[in-house]
């Protein structure tokens, strides 16, 4: 059963003041699911994977939370190639493709999204290798396992994440961020068996604008998430 826990009515006002404070507050949203519903919990294990690199500091204090480990899915968007903004799709590095279900309005020609699907899983693949080195890879077979990023503006890259992770058998699949849009929340709901987000306000525009500091990590950032 698909949950959505939304733990701020909040408005576009809504800010964070960097992304370990964001991680906290999700942190303690995820402990109080947990709480709610103990029996059935009991026994449960947890893996909790981060969409690189935003997604590692909001994933950091809640894997530390649950005493569990901490990794990666790295998934990337597919964009048009007249216009890197617009994700007509998202792959992960091991492979797995969703497309947007508006993508036959912006799909241009094959030859061109081909193109543009394998940029994406090269991009892919080379930040996997950047960081996999970094720390013993998790296993989500029998787990919860929790899907943590610093927003979500498309969900893209959320679902392509979600596939990998059901293809590599996980018990229960959860979505958190600190925030996304609300138009969004019903495709999340069908992702995930449980979507806690802090807030969705509206408009949404882009994830950055509900931090006050929000900046560009680096590998090295990144890697030492995993490395602790």
């Amino acid at each position: 059963m698909s949950l959505f826990s939304s733990f701020q009515d909040a408005g576009a006002t809504v800010r964070f003041t960097n992304r370990q404070e964001a991680g906290e507050e999700l942190a303690r949203a995820v402990l109080n699911e947990i709480s709610k519903h103990p029996a059935q919990q009991e026994e449960k294990r947890y893996v909790v994977y981060a969409l690189p690199r935003g997604g590692l500091p909001i994933a950091a204090p809640i894997a530390h939370a649950l005493h569990c480990p901490l990794d990666v899915i790295v998934a990337k968007k597919i964009t048009r190639p007249d216009n890197s903004e617009l994700a007509i799709g998202a792959v992960t590095a091991d492979g797995h493709v969703v497309w947007s279900p508006h993508r036959r309005l912006m799909m241009p020609p094959f030859h061109q999204y081909q193109s543009a699907l394998e940029h994406a899983r090269t991009h892919a693949e080379a930040q996997w290798r950047e960081l996999s080195p970094t720390g013993p890879r998790a296993n989500p077979a029998g787990a919860i396992a929790l899907l943590v990023d610093d927003g979500i503006a498309t969900g893209m890259t959320m679902a392509a994440a979600v596939r990998s992770l059901h293809a590599q058998q996980a018990a229960q699949i959860w979505i958190c961020a600190p925030v996304a849009p609300p138009d969004l929340m019903p495709f999340l709901r069908e992702l995930g068996d449980r979507v806690i987000i802090l807030a969705t306000p509206h408009p949404f525009h882009s994830v950055s604008r509900f931090y006050e500091e929000f900046p560009q990590m680096t590998t090295e950032e990144a890697a030492s998430y995993l490395q602790s």
